[in-house]
């Protein structure tokens, strides 16, 4: 079928990015699930602390973070389309499994119901703590195995269908998913789990992953594919996608040939990029993670009533709008000064470095406007961090990117997955020592900048989170100062 380059192009490529927005929705919709359920129905059920908690946080990074050393060469040497399948099943599958926690711990311990685990005392509930926390620990290990191949087969899609003045824009709409996953969590899980039984939240959430693959199936292929066979993608639309051939002198072959993969640790860019993904996503994490638990224990407030709802959809409303003008800044850069794309990124990634710091001032003010504002001074802090992961997000789509500025196609998912296995190693850090923190915190009543017991520690970390981008973007640009494309392996 013979097309004109004069013809109104097509734009089936963000009808892909869509896909993947819907993709990183759902991801993020089944990691909520435990952290809006436990603190208020598995917790006393199961008779956890903090510490637990801390455990089976830290051990799902750990799991997802040696998954994703895998799930990137996974991803280059299966395809996009067979492993975006694999990888999504697998996670749904271990969304659903946490459902078999609480019959599994009953059965062990011959107890009938959760009546009686929440009843138990002594060393029978100890016994319930520690079989519980294992069961679970092993669904979280499954849903960490799926969901490390989603951002390596999601970046690799990306530098498929999108040049690259355009895959920091597109990284920030489909990575705003995330921010639209926590968004939508508050609002239908801790419903569903006060109407059904926590159990269903988990099940509901994670059979959303399986009606996906279904449309990733008839909706994804190649770009070239897809023009070959003459329909969704016409000639001026993958001309557009495939400019960056025409004006950068790299042979053709380079993007087709498999890199080995231990070649891959010998590249200064790939340190950078690891470097900084384990000094930063322990942070969005954290956030993820330990914002409901926070605010239940700073202020009182639960996530199953009117505030506590308000408070995290508007932490996430507003860091979804303000990331997805984040990843358009480098383009805005690129289009107005014609600077390289990584030097745009890193202009931007800069910016972004500095936001985070409001997080410092999150604790100070609510306690000093308390007396004033009551529990709404918790609108305070959720603001201040809303402006820090807003920031994450935007650092978040910009460092995806500089993947597919500095390696040839055939290599951008294992280079990602090593980074994603880099940034689930600082979170198991970051998400353990938050946990023993604030066990210990409430245990001695601890003291620190004039904070005391939970308080001070939830300070120590939000001082670390504050921080934490500063130092990545200083070894990033230390490691890589200039833009310089890997084409000699």
């Amino acid at each position: 079928m013979s097309q004109k380059i004069s013809e109104k192009m097509t734009n089936w490529r963000w009808a892909i990015c869509s896909l993947l927005f819907v993709s990183i929705t759902i991801n993020y919709l089944d990691r909520q699930v435990l952290s809006l359920t436990w603190d208020e129905f598995i917790k006393p059920e199961f008779h956890w602390d903090d510490n637990i908690y801390g455990n089976i946080t830290g051990l799902f990074s750990l799991a997802y973070a040696i998954s994703m050393l895998f799930a990137g060469r996974f991803i280059d040497w299966i395809g996009t389309k067979k492993g975006f399948l694999w990888a999504i099943g697998i996670w749904s599958l271990g969304a659903c499994l946490h459902a078999a926690c609480g019959v599994f711990t009953e059965l062990w311990v011959g107890l009938g119901s959760a009546a009686e685990l929440t009843k138990a005392t002594g060393d029978t509930a100890v016994v319930i703590a520690t079989v519980s926390m294992y069961s679970f620990l092993v669904a979280r290990c499954v849903l960490a195995l799926g969901e490390a191949g989603n951002f390596p087969a999601a970046i690799k899609v990306t530098a498929e269908y999108f040049p690259k003045k355009d895959r920091a824009f597109a990284t920030s709409i489909f990575n705003a998913g995330a921010s639209v996953g926590a968004l939508g969590a508050p609002l239908s899980i801790p419903p569903l789990a006060k109407a059904f039984g926590w159990e269903w939240a988990f099940i509901i959430i994670g059979a959303l992953g399986f009606a996906w693959m279904g449309f990733w199936v008839f909706m994804y292929d190649k770009p070239e594919t897809f023009h070959k066979k003459g329909k969704l993608v016409n000639k001026a639309e993958l001309d557009y996608i495939e400019q960056d051939k025409l004006t950068e002198a790299i042979p053709v072959a380079v993007g087709e040939k498999k890199m080995p993969f231990g070649k891959c640790f010998t590249y200064k860019q790939t340190w950078a990029f690891a470097f900084g993904k384990f000094m930063t996503d322990g942070v969005w994490w954290f956030f993820l993670f330990w914002t409901p638990s926070y605010l239940r224990n700073s202020f009182d407030i639960k996530t199953t009533e009117g505030l506590g709802m308000s408070l995290i959809f508007t932490l996430y409303a507003i860091t979804t709008v303000l990331s997805i003008y984040g990843g358009k800044l480098p383009t805005i850069f690129i289009n107005r000064t014609g600077s390289d794309p990584y030097a745009a990124r890193m202009k931007a990634m800069l910016i972004f470095a500095f936001f985070p710091l409001c997080v410092l001032f999150a604790q100070p003010l609510a306690y000093h406007f308390e007396p004033i504002m009551g529990r709404n001074v918790a609108w305070i802090p959720i603001l201040l961090i809303s402006m820090g992961c807003a920031a994450h997000q935007s650092w978040s789509a910009n460092i995806f990117s500089t993947v597919g500025d500095m390696f040839p196609k055939a290599a951008i998912a294992s280079i990602t997955g090593i980074g994603g296995m880099a940034g689930g190693l600082g979170s198991l850090i970051l998400q353990k020592s938050a946990g023993k923190l604030f066990t210990h915190a409430e245990l001695t009543n601890m003291s620190f900048m004039g904070f005391e017991g939970k308080p001070a520690g939830y300070f120590i970390i939000f001082c670390v989170c504050a921080f934490a981008y500063l130092i990545g973007w200083t070894v990033i640009k230390s490691l890589v100062p200039k833009y310089k494309p890997i084409t000699d392996y």
